[in-house]
């Protein structure tokens, strides 16, 4: 699927405190257990419990009315110590999170009913879907509430920086009322990367101002968490208080993020957010253990495509909720899924702490189609599982931050440049793949450890023999084979030619790479010029490319030119986006036998499919949900 590409960095203004600095709110042992008295009322304590499977209504004792209402929370909002009586969150609430940390149960309250809109609603009991509202006019932002409502999120984040010339009075009540789900109101400022460049105290406020309207979620700043607590108004224990904090450049370690979430807790988060830049895949590792034994209900987020495994598996982890855009243009944060691609392609809301995970690693990886065949694979024959992409800079360092079971890795398709490194990192490997010298699957063994294998091979040259034999040309044996390439691929197509009887001659770009692929391959292997084969200076039988030239978006380059492509029987192709690459067309042209890229990558896709599951691949419907996407994409 399509990742957003990653925001560039930029350096966010400083948060600076009020003028006059407002004492620290109690810790939360010390808070009262109840809210403090509107009018000559006070607000009682409902006895029930409230769950994210039950419905949680938002009521309130009499005593506050929406006009004026704002305008004190405002206008006393910074107030000083001598004046100032400290906001009390409550009692720090009941919570029992279970084995994924997922249940949270707290005591409900009043809010006044002048102000509550009234409203309850039930939410699913795992790991919740949230999109962002952020359309920049009231009438457009509300449109588009509507529209997130109908994609099957659980939750909308309201985004009100977003809205230009927005006013809390005249505007706030009108969009809560018009929600049709749960909801989480934010207001970010530009110092957390928001939109919002005014005044703390009215911002603020609105925030507090929501609550007492009873919205589900407030998400408040974790470096205004002082401020925000020892203001006017107190903050209904009905309104789950979300404290957040993002860094846009860096991941700190786990030790540092457990105490941090530690920290946020204490200052009165119901629910903890932390969302930092993943600069290499191991730092979504160090989130997400924020979810083992968490402090309270959290949520983890791993900014940017290489941290992008922590939305996706935010079900199977534990995480309180996850968010995903309604398209790629909306994405709020970089590395953001899309709704359709987290509920559809990823079974998000079916995940489980038994769900088995797969991925494909690689550097891009980005392009791949394979999450998308191996995972409409999965859900065809109701396998728990889900595949993931897993942009990997260092194939060692990965495996070393998740080869522990906790995670729940059970293979691995493996994709350039990493096909080398993996058969050295594999525990054991299959002769195939020792032979061919590279690995592009491992596969978790009983005892924990990794076996390799190569299912390049037998999947490419098997399309390539089976094409001759179908034009009456027999099969490879005795034939000459020449190979595009030294990688993996070309590797897998060179040995499995070899093993077949043909006659292998390699060309790289790298001579010296080819020699070492003849040594150790052994027997008649030769080397040719790779400038010879483009220029027409080589015949063979067959042509197999294996290098990664023609594929998109360079589709207008070929490693043979024109003219010289007649210069072969059958030409095939390892690139499968675009399927008809130049290559194939000019093969195509010249009367040349083209074997495409899809052959073989359903092929190995299929033989990792019955490693990874035991079962026989549906090869039809991973070959149909292949050409389905590449011609969606060419629209």
């Amino acid at each position: 699927g399509r990742t957003p590409p990653r925001a560039p960095r930029r350096t966010a203004p400083q948060y600076s405190e009020p003028a006059t600095r407002l004492p620290l709110p109690p810790p939360r042992a010390m808070r009262a257990s109840r809210l403090p008295a509107r009018g000559n009322a006070e607000s009682k304590l409902s006895s029930r419990p409230w769950s994210p499977r039950q419905t949680a209504p938002h009521r309130a004792a009499a005593g506050a009315s929406v006009s004026g209402a704002f305008q004190r929370l405002s206008t006393s909002s910074c107030r000083t110590r001598e004046t100032a009586q400290v906001g009390q969150r409550g009692q720090a609430p009941q919570r029992r999170i279970g084995a994924q940390g997922r249940r949270l149960v707290v005591p409900m309250a009043s809010v006044a009913p002048e102000t509550s809109l009234g409203q309850t609603w039930t939410l699913p009991n795992r790991s919740l879907m949230v999109t962002s509202i952020t359309a920049t006019t009231v009438a457009s932002f509300m449109q588009e509430m509507d529209q997130a409502a109908t994609t099957g999120v659980d939750i909308l984040e309201l985004r009100l920086d977003f809205i230009k010339d927005y006013d809390t009075e005249r505007d706030l009540r009108k969009i809560m009322k018009h929600a049709k789900l749960p909801y989480i109101v934010t207001y970010r400022p530009t110092w957390e990367w928001g939109n919002y460049e005014g005044d703390e105290a009215p911002r603020l406020a609105t925030l507090k101002f929501a609550a007492l309207m009873g919205a589900p979620f407030i998400d408040v700043e974790w470096k205004a968490s002082a401020t925000f607590f020892a203001s006017a108004g107190e903050v209904p224990v009905s309104t789950k208080v979300i404290l957040s904090n993002h860094n846009f450049t860096s991941c700190p370690d786990a030790n540092a993020l457990r105490d941090q979430a530690k920290k946020m807790h204490e200052a009165g988060a119901d629910i903890v957010k932390i969302a930092t830049m993943a600069n290499d895949i191991v730092d979504a590792s160090k989130m997400l253990r924020l979810l083992q034994n968490p402090v309270a209900p959290t949520i983890t987020l791993s900014m940017s495509e290489k941290g992008q495994m922590s939305r996706i598996l935010s079900n199977k982890y534990g995480g309180f909720l996850t968010f995903a855009a309604l398209s790629p243009e909306k994405a709020s944060a970089p590395g953001q899924p899309t709704v359709k691609e987290l509920s559809t392609l990823y079974n998000f809301q079916k995940q489980s702490k038994a769900t088995k995970v797969f991925g494909i690693i690689g550097n891009p990886v980005s392009h791949s189609k394979s999450p998308l065949i191996h995972n409409t694979a999965f859900q065809s024959i109701g396998f728990d599982g889900v595949y993931v992409p897993l942009l990997v800079d260092d194939l060692k360092t990965f495996l070393d931050a998740f080869s522990d079971p906790v995670w729940g890795f059970q293979g691995f398709s493996v994709t350039i440049p990493h096909k080398e490194a993996a058969l050295k990192l594999a525990k054991s490997v299959d002769p195939v793949a020792a032979q061919i010298g590279a690995v592009n699957t491992l596969v978790r063994q009983p005892d924990g450890t990794f076996k390799g294998y190569n299912t390049d091979s037998s999947a490419a040259v098997g399309a390539i023999e089976r094409a001759l034999v179908a034009a009456g040309k027999g099969d490879l044996k005795g034939k000459t084979f020449l190979v595009l390439g030294a990688g993996g691929a070309g590797k897998a197509l060179a040995v499995g030619a070899a093993f077949r009887g043909a006659k292998v001659l390699i060309a790289n770009r790298s001579r010296e790479r080819a020699e070492n692929l003849a040594k150790a391959m052994g027997g008649d292997v030769q080397v040719v010029d790779w400038a010879s084969v483009g220029s027409g200076g080589v015949s063979a039988d067959v042509l197999a490319n294996s290098t990664s030239l023609g594929m998109a978006p360079g589709v207008d380059v070929s490693p043979v030119q024109t003219a010289a492509v007649k210069n072969f029987g059958l030409v095939f192709d390892c690139v499968y986006t675009p399927v008809w690459t130049k290559l194939l067309k000019d093969g195509r042209d010249a009367g040349c036998i083209v074997v495409d890229g899809l052959q073989m990558f359903v092929g190995q896709a299929a033989d990792q499919f019955k490693l990874f599951t035991g079962k026989e691949a549906p090869i039809d419907l991973m070959k149909k949900t292949l050409e389905d996407a590449i011609a969606a994409s060419n629209k």
